[in-house]
């Protein structure tokens, strides 16, 4: 039976501090099919900061495109891109419209 000593356990996590960069990279860049990254509807829930059923309020009224899978759907983010970028609209300045 192996003892394990207090430098063992400094060195562990000393170890695990080195690759902590790595699994924060992996967690949080999704890997990419032909350059586009492809974002669960949970995801993107979670970027836009709406419910599930919102989502899918948008996605029966064609707002936003996606891919459906048998027990997935997808969305490109690309697309969501543009849509959020074609539906912009500035702030009003209320001195352009003084009577």
């Amino acid at each position: 039976m192996d003892l394990y000593t207090n430098e063992d356990s400094q060195e562990l996590l000393q170890s695990l501090d080195r690759a902590l960069p790595y699994i924060e990279y992996a967690l949080n860049n999704k890997p990419m099919f032909e350059g586009e990254r492809y974002l669960t509807s949970k995801e993107l829930c979670s970027i836009l900061k709406i419910s599930r059923r919102t989502l899918q309020y948008y996605r029966d009224g064609g707002i936003f495109p996606f891919i459906q899978l048998p027990g997935k759907v997808l969305f490109r983010e690309s697309d969501i891109r543009k849509v959020l970028e074609d539906r912009f609209r500035s702030a009003y300045n209320i001195e352009d419209y003084s009577l």
